[in-house]
């Protein structure tokens, strides 16, 4: 490893610790996560020929400009779709679309509560996402806990909940999508056999962490009723299946147009605001403009965006200098053969870095094989999809889901780390054990 690289690890390490300990010293995640990322491409630009030796000259700078667009697409392509379902979770809510969800998860017991949420976050990740459900089921835990160290460890669980969720589906989540579309796993290898172990990763962390929540709800504090007088029963019913159905429809959009997602959640988000705005014609007009679209764009946390630009454009300088790739490389080389080990390291690693490009070094790194553990649906390959998924729960920036989370409820990395992070690891750890057992007793 040359000492330009060693500088940009060095850098994003101290980024990265930086990050970690916002709460003491009291500067802004995203502010660290864009320094550390502008900081990371400008070491790279000192020594770019080291890199890509084959490019001479000139040319040199114009293919990492093209690189850097490169990253920034598929960087904007995930912000964008971030952005956009918020908005669209944001327009149900405001405009009491959420209602009857809110209704159906009523109940006094914090423990009751926190099942029922735990279920219905890990179900519809893997109808939906593991991103856009943590959004939903942050707005409905809004209305349901008025106290916010409750509502943390909530959160916390939604979080678990929607990673675990999502990992054993292929639609749930974009490291298994990714998977999928390669065509290393199957839908009916996934689901047959990474949903016991994914549905394990939940319940684990559940169980334990509802001994912090005992006792119920005040009654004056529970559910609170927020009247939603300018549109009908019927018009907030149409604008909450234009929402989650509209989400559900963007994996379809995806197949049948081979767009990328944000494209169908820009769909969305356009019949959804049209919509709002033709119901916003019957409605008074001192009582349309808090509720209008364009105001509810302004709400957007521009800070957990700015962050998520940052981490990921970060990421990209590391797999650019090949230490992504290298370390997958080393692990292949010390645990050869052990695919329980090597994707269990994945899965820590997934919780400190994006497990996008992780995931796509591996599917670099490691050929399909006809059969045994490198084959479709082999033991690597599926190890490999829930390992990346549910272990991004082990920090609250080690998936797309925390990170939302994170910036939704203003969760610290240094609260997360201590209250929430061996439960996420015993979770991940019993998962892989019941995988194990699986594939001993069952396949």
């Amino acid at each position: 490893m040359s000492t330009l690289t060693i500088l940009i690890v060095t850098i994003f390490c101290i980024g990265y610790l930086c990050i970690a300990l916002e709460s003491v010293t009291k500067i802004n995640k995203a502010a660290i996560a864009l320094l550390m990322c502008v900081f990371c491409w400008t070491l790279l630009m000192m020594g770019p020929g080291a890199y890509y030796p084959a490019i001479a000259g000139e040319e040199v700078i114009h293919h990492i400009a093209e690189v850097i667009e490169h990253h920034l697409g598929d960087a904007a392509g995930t912000l964008f779709f971030l952005m956009g379902a918020m908005t669209i979770v944001e327009i149900v809510d405001s405009n009491g679309g959420f209602n009857f969800v809110r209704d159906t998860m009523k109940t006094r017991s914090k423990r009751k509560l926190m099942w029922r949420m735990a279920f219905m976050t890990f179900f519809l990740s893997a109808i939906l996402d593991n991103l856009t459900t943590s959004i939903v089921m942050i707005m409905v835990l809004r209305k349901l806990v008025q106290n916010r160290e409750d509502r943390l460890i909530y959160a916390a669980l939604v979080v678990i909940s929607a990673n675990s969720g999502g990992a054993f589906s292929p639609i749930g989540d974009v490291t298994t999508i990714m998977l999928w579309i390669k065509g290393v796993i199957t839908t009916q290898g996934v689901l047959t056999e990474i949903f016991i172990p994914s549905l394990v990763s939940m319940l684990v962390p559940a169980f334990i962490l509802q001994y912090q929540l005992e006792g119920k709800f005040d009654k004056e504090q529970n559910l609170p009723k927020a009247e939603i007088s300018q549109f009908t029963k019927s018009q907030r019913n149409i604008i909450f299946w234009l929402g989650v159905g509209g989400l559900c429809f963007v994996p379809v959009f995806k197949t049948l147009t081979h767009l990328p997602p944000f494209m169908g959640i820009l769909l969305v988000l356009g019949v959804l605001w049209t919509t709002t705005e033709i119901f916003h014609h019957n409605t008074a007009e001192d009582d349309t403009m808090a509720k209008r679209v364009s105001d509810l764009l302004s709400k957007i946390d521009l800070s957990t965006i700015m962050f998520f630009l940052g981490i990921l454009m970060a990421v990209a300088v590391l797999q650019e200098v090949g230490v992504l790739a290298a370390l997958g490389e080393g692990l292949n080389e010390a645990f050869s053969g052990n695919y329980y080990l090597i994707n269990g390291i994945i899965g820590v690693l997934s919780s400190i870095v994006d497990n996008v490009p992780l995931v796509a070094g591996c599917m670099g790194m490691y050929p399909v094989a006809p059969e045994g553990a490198m084959a479709i649906d082999g033991i690597f390959w599926q190890l490999l999809a829930y390992c990346a998924g549910v272990g991004g729960s082990m920090l609250i920036i080690g998936s797309a889901a925390g990170v939302v989370v994170m910036g939704l409820e203003k969760i610290t990395f240094g609260w997360y780390m201590k209250k929430i992070t061996w439960v996420a690891f015993v979770g991940y750890l019993s998962g892989i054990l019941i995988y194990w057992l699986e594939r001993m007793l069952l396949f």
